[in-house]
């Protein structure tokens, strides 16, 4: 058994970070069970020139700039789905999934909509993307325009990856809309939501703006808030009466500090609900030779937990975060369709 075969044996599903088709295939033989995308990785594919015929042909379609990278997005994502779409089948939709991100610029400094218009256009762009396609999930952020969207987004009969999650504010209004949601339909057999905690970043945070904490917390606060929200997920859905699985995905897992080893995240979440890997993390891990076992519901030292809970201010923590991450939200998509545009100058007419 391979070390990513023996992650996937502890009970976690194993998505990939990327729809590299090359990646995808290596990956689907790894154990790798659905993936998820966002305008980074659709920039860095198309920076390869791999796709230049298609960006050639949806240019001739008379596309600008932004509609090809939109075009792409979907294609390459598509690509993927069929992939995975048998463990879809398999599954009956509890696995097999690739996540699509919405349009990240409404999360911009310069969207001069309201939160109401923003979550109105999310409703709207996620109905769009997710019709006709039975592995699909629709990526929308934690942000109010975003949590505003949940409940008539899952009403309307589409699966959910709620995104940019770092604390327990921000899982509970995200699961309680999606709940409203699934309350409102009719095939509540079918309704599938997870939500993303992010991992690694709050650990990068910790250490510059927290370095107080005992030597043992440092580099933990990722793990224990991810596990206290598995934990509290797990709590909630158990009751519900909901046949699919409403989880956790353990995201940001890899590896920002050079002397962490690179199954630092993996290991600390094998057991259950999803792990979305970035192919460099995989490629570690399965070269690592380790073996995993269930590592979830394991909680660090009583010391470790108290120290954390003294000294870092999850409010604090949380804005400054999200603050962060809707730079890097947003930032990404300009820099794709920017290189569309510097590709359309190179591809012959």
């Amino acid at each position: 058994m391979t070390p990513l075969q023996s992650l996937v044996a502890t009970g976690t599903k194993l998505w990939l970070d990327s729809v590299d088709p090359d990646e995808i295939a290596t990956n689907r033989a790894f154990g790798a069970t659905g993936a998820t995308s966002n305008p980074i990785i659709i920039s860095d594919l198309i920076k390869t020139g791999r796709f230049d015929k298609d960006i050639h042909g949806l240019m001739g379609l008379g596309l600008d700039d932004e509609a090809v990278a939109w075009a792409m997005t979907d294609k390459l994502v598509a690509d993927a789905m069929k992939v995975f779409e048998p463990v879809w089948t398999e599954t009956k939709g509890n696995d097999g999934w690739v996540s699509f991100e919405l349009d990240p610029l409404l999360e911009d400094a310069s969207c001069k909509l309201s939160t109401a218009e923003r979550s109105a256009r999310y409703v709207e762009l996620g109905k769009h993307y997710a019709k006709g396609h039975r592995n699909r999930m629709i990526k929308v952020p934690a942000t109010p325009g975003g949590l505003g969207a949940l409940e008539d987004l899952v009403a309307a009969g589409v699966a959910i990856n709620c995104t940019l999650i770092f604390s327990e504010r921000q899982y509970d209004l995200a699961r309680d809309a999606c709940l409203r949601g699934a309350v409102k339909r009719s095939d509540k057999e079918n309704v599938k939501t997870v939500y993303s905690i992010f991992v690694s970043r709050l650990d990068v945070y910790t250490e510059k703006a927290v370095p107080s904490l005992i030597p043992a917390a440092q580099g933990m606060v990722g793990i224990v808030n991810a596990k206290r929200l598995w934990e509290r997920n797990h709590a909630f859905w158990k009751n519900m009466g909901l046949t699919l699985d409403q989880e956790i995905i353990f995201a940001s897992t890899g590896t920002k500090k050079k002397e962490d080893p690179a199954w630092k995240y993996v290991e600390a979440f094998a057991g259950s609900d999803i792990e979305t890997n970035p192919p460099a993390t995989n490629k570690a891990v399965q070269e690592s030779g380790r073996t995993f076992t269930k590592q979830v519901h394991v909680m660090p030292p009583t010391e470790v937990l108290e120290d954390i809970d003294a000294k870092v201010d999850m409010k604090q923590l949380e804005e400054t975060l999200m603050s962060e991450g809707l730079s890097k939200f947003a930032d990404p998509h300009k820099a794709l369709i920017k290189l569309v545009t510097e590709k359309r100058k190179t591809l012959p007419a």
